[in-house]
């Protein structure tokens, strides 16, 4: 039995790692996940492996074969620039409107945790009355700051168009597990064991628990969002993704959204 790859996710006050062992000879993965409450009197320094590494090696629960991973980035780069276009349309839509509808910057800035819970900058279409301060983890959204422009956003999920940039960056996938805010994640981490699994594959614009579930505020709703992200994580198919897709566009069609 050896250790052949481990994914290390830090972020206060734990640290998660990700380990898969294997048989000589063999590819399967026979590892798990573990969280580490560190004692911060004696801090230790581990090697992060490389993407090209961590490729070789899936985790374990991970499912779809090194092909559909791989036609999975392609398709998320063709999809990206796909919805160019539509994006840069609605943007303009959007500025003629804001200033009487939505008042405020056209685009909304926030830092997300990401694959293997490193920090990004997702963009959105700003929907709400900018706060000086940033909701906490268990806190309910403020529909009170929601616009009616944002509103109508939000119901159709087209707020969320603007991390095809995101995704042609290579922080996003157009499928996977929605991503939280930084100081949220942070949170999760802290009191939802299997929510750090979660990190090992790219976060979503769309994905199986926000069709599913929806917008999850509070810890028995995240921990539930974690489980069903596991779940999509454990299927991924390129019927999954097929079905996901479907389920999003009905989303946008018909305004069912949050």
């Amino acid at each position: 039995m050896a250790l052949t790859a481990f994914s290390f996710c830090w972020r206060k006050p734990i640290a998660s790692v990700c380990f898969c062992l294997t048989r000589p000879g063999s590819d399967l993965c026979l590892g798990n996940m573990m969280t580490i409450v560190p004692d911060f009197d004696h801090a230790v320094a581990l090697p992060v492996p490389s993407k090209a590494r961590r490729a070789a090696y899936p985790l374990a629960g991970v499912g779809g074969s090194r092909a559909f991973w791989r036609a999975k980035s392609a398709v998320d780069i063709v999809g990206a620039l796909f919805l160019l276009p539509f994006v840069a349309a609605l943007a303009l839509f959007l500025i003629v409107l804001n200033p009487v509808f939505n008042p405020g910057p056209l685009i909304f800035r926030q830092r997300r945790m990401g694959q293997d819970c490193v920090p990004f900058i997702a963009l959105k279409f700003r929907t709400m009355i900018l706060a000086k301060s940033e909701r906490g983890p268990h806190d309910p959204v403020e529909v009170e700051r929601i616009t009616s422009l944002g509103r109508i956003l939000r119901r159709m999920g087209l707020d969320e168009l603007p991390q095809a940039l995101n995704v042609l960056s290579g922080e996003m996938s157009l499928i996977g597990p929605r991503p939280d805010c930084v100081s949220h994640a942070e949170e999760y981490l802290a009191v939802i064991p299997e929510y750090s699994r979660r990190f090992c594959v790219r976060p979503g614009i769309s994905g199986l628990s926000q069709i599913r579930l929806g917008y999850a505020v509070g810890t028995e709703a995240t921990r539930a969002k974690a489980r069903t992200d596991m779940e999509y994580i454990a299927r991924a198919s390129f019927g999954m993704e097929l079905w996901i897709v479907w389920r999003t566009v009905v989303t946008v069609l018909t305004g069912r959204g949050d």
